[in-house]
């Protein structure tokens, strides 16, 4: 456990993609944003002076990091008419997750939206509670067709 950001860490691991690695960072980051306070900039600084971070993409780890922090509002005006709770009632870890997930489906079209919610139910099994990532999925099962309309499109012409 990190006495800075509250969760399990996650040593580096060489069957970890760069790409997988930046979001569990990134996670990392969400979670100590939100129970903190401090600004994205400096959790990234602080984040990267750690030591044993493993391989991972630091342009990602920095755009999805900054990002959610940075469109956190819209991320959760998206997030939640898909949610059962207020998002003030959601574990720091899902909402972690969601806020990135929900980053990732509606600002990054590149990565397929299976992508996107695969990703996230492993970082939610990976930080979170049991079932924590069946309600993950759940949500962004929901939010997917919102905001992924073209790909979903594509899916059914």
């Amino acid at each position: 456990m990190n006495a800075e950001t509250g969760i399990k860490e996650v040593h580096k691991s060489t069957n970890k993609s760069p790409r997988h690695r930046a979001r569990e960072l990134a996670v990392q980051g969400i979670y100590q944003w939100r129970v903190s306070g401090n600004d994205a900039a400096d959790i990234e600084k602080q984040m990267q002076t750690e030591k044993n971070l493993g391989r991972y993409d630091k342009p990602m780890f920095s755009s999805l990091l900054r990002g959610a922090i940075a469109q956190h509002s819209e991320i959760e005006a998206l997030l939640s008419p898909c949610l059962d709770r207020p998002l003030s009632e959601l574990s720091p870890v899902e909402f972690a997750v969601l806020m990135l997930g929900a980053f990732e489906l509606s600002q990054k079209i590149d990565v397929p939206y299976k992508v996107v919610i695969n990703e996230s139910v492993e970082l939610t099994k990976t930080f979170g509670g049991t079932d924590g990532h069946k309600y993950v999925n759940g949500v962004l099962d929901k939010l997917a067709p919102k905001v992924r309309t073209v790909e979903f499109a594509a899916r059914k012409g």
